[in-house]
């Protein structure tokens, strides 16, 4: 299993992990978001270092392959000299150099197709990254409107029908004693306006008698 795949397992293992404790969705998302930068930065430097062997294979294989032809130069240079000797010599240096440049070449190659695999995988992480920031915003925000619908759910719930069945129980207790009171109010205003006419009549009665005396005094004279 390649490097990807060890970070891969882990990220994995630990967001299932989170998600199973989770209890708030806004710090398990934030937490998700730092998991997917440090994985990209462990495969950042990954790719990093398969980048750094590449290159050093391609100069080996550089090297050898240039050496190859200084020697087949000198070879030559030996032939025209007339010295065959030292031409066969040069040969076998030549030899050499090109085996360690095959074997050099076969390692860039297989160097090569590894980095070029390890930077797709790196790019799709990013990509992935990228898209996790831009729902990052939104989710935060439906996870709020949730939590403020369900607080709301919450306080409208408290509100049963026993609760309004009270209301109205004391709403009956405030008409009865409206009721009382507007009646008591009748009563006193009955037994005012009772005494103020006894009263009235007392003081007419008393008129009549006055004028009753008046008038015979007037017949005695």
């Amino acid at each position: 299993m390649g490097i990807f795949g060890r970070i891969s397992d882990i990220f994995k293992s630990n967001v299932n992990d989170m998600l199973d404790k989770a209890e708030d969705p806004e710090k398990m998302i934030k937490l998700m978001i730092i998991e997917m930068q440090e994985s990209i930065t462990k495969a950042t430097a990954g790719l990093a270092q398969a980048m750094a062997q590449e290159k050093k294979l391609e100069r080996e294989y550089n090297k050898y392959n240039k050496l190859s032809g200084d020697w087949k130069n000198k070879a030559t240079q030996a032939l025209q000299a007339g010295n065959e000797d030292l031409a066969r010599k040069a040969l076998q240096k030549k030899a050499e150099a090109d085996q360690q440049a095959q074997q050099f070449q076969t390692m860039f190659s297989s160097a090569e197709a590894t980095t070029a695999k390890l930077k797709s995988q790196v790019e799709q992480l990013k990509a992935k990254f990228n898209e996790a920031k831009m729902k990052e915003a939104t989710l935060i925000a439906r996870n709020q409107a949730a939590k403020a619908q369900k607080d709301i759910a919450k306080q409208v719930g408290g509100f049963d029908s026993n609760s309004f069945a009270k209301f109205d129980k004391f709403e009956e207790k405030i008409l009865k004693a409206e009721a009382e009171a507007e009646a008591y109010t009748e009563m006193s205003e009955d037994n005012l306006t009772s005494l103020d006419d006894d009263f009235k009549a007392l003081e007419k009665s008393s008129m009549v008698d006055d004028e009753l005396a008046k008038l015979k005094d007037e017949l005695n004279k």
